[in-house]
């Protein structure tokens, strides 16, 4: 509306002006009387309107069809951030963030590790699948603290956190970028040979061609919405319906697995 409001109002100085359509209708009228036999006004007239247009500065009238590519500027999308993500206002930052480029080393790094060596020392986490849960959790953003007590580029809960650290003797810290991706990772393992012992026959393979499709109850997509809903919540859809409690979540991390925009670092 304001747009329209700002047309009328320029319309209306126009008209005020002569410069409007109703400033050209009077121009048309007024042609025939100035082309009168006097001849002080076709000496004039005459010459001064031939090299307005014509020899003019032709610059002005350049076109994105005339520029090549040395004058063409780049597009911005290979700078832009491509996770751009507005953080609600009770969470915030908490020093400063690695680049891209090492987390993505410390994810990749996490899946490199064997999580169950005497039990299951076959069971890994596929790398596309931390990336993909760490991408939709934070955009690889490692110092995000989050409402609910999220951290860092897997946003580990205190509990999660807690629980790694007791089930696994270890002293992980979520603030440290590389010990974030590998709690995130080590749950994520658990999760899988949790349902994978339970329902799976101990098969404990996270492949994307043992699910119909991102909404079937296959190992992967419970453990995708494991991370997300607990197992509690998770298992329990599973055992009413063969369901999953968060189909939506377990979508979007599906389609990052398929085509990411962290790809790109």
């Amino acid at each position: 509306m304001k747009r329209l409001n700002i047309a009328a109002a320029v319309t209306v100085l126009m008209v005020a002006a002569g410069c409007g359509p109703a400033g050209a209708d009077d121009r048309q009228a007024a042609a025939p009387v100035a082309a009168t036999p006097s001849t002080e006004v076709v000496a004039e007239e005459a010459p001064e309107p031939e090299p307005e247009p014509t020899t003019a500065k032709p610059t002005p009238t350049k076109t994105k069809a005339t520029e090549t590519k040395a004058t063409r500027k780049p597009e911005p999308s290979p700078t832009e951030d491509p996770f751009n993500m507005q953080l609600p206002p009770c969470a915030d930052y908490v020093g400063k963030a690695v680049s891209r480029a090492k987390a993505k080393t410390a994810l990749n790094a996490a899946a490199t590790k064997v999580y169950w060596p005497g039990s299951a020392p076959k069971l890994r986490v596929p790398a596309d699948l931390i990336r993909s849960v760490a991408w939709h959790e934070s955009g690889w953003v490692s110092n995000i603290r989050n409402c609910d007590g999220g951290y860092g580029l897997m946003q580990v809960m205190p509990d999660t956190r807690d629980f790694v650290n007791q089930r696994f003797e270890k002293n992980y810290d979520v603030e440290d970028h590389r010990q974030n991706a590998i709690i995130g990772a080590n749950y994520l393992a658990w999760l899988t040979k949790y349902f994978g012992e339970k329902y799976f026959a101990e098969n404990y393979d996270l492949s994307t061609a043992k699910c119909r499709t991102d909404a079937s109850p296959c190992l992967l997509n419970l453990v995708i919405n494991g991370y997300n809903m607990g197992p509690g919540s998770t298992e329990e859809t599973y055992l009413a319906g063969k369901k999953l409690s968060n189909p939506k979540y377990v979508h979007l991390i599906r389609a990052n697995m398929r085509e990411c925009d962290c790809d790109r670092f």
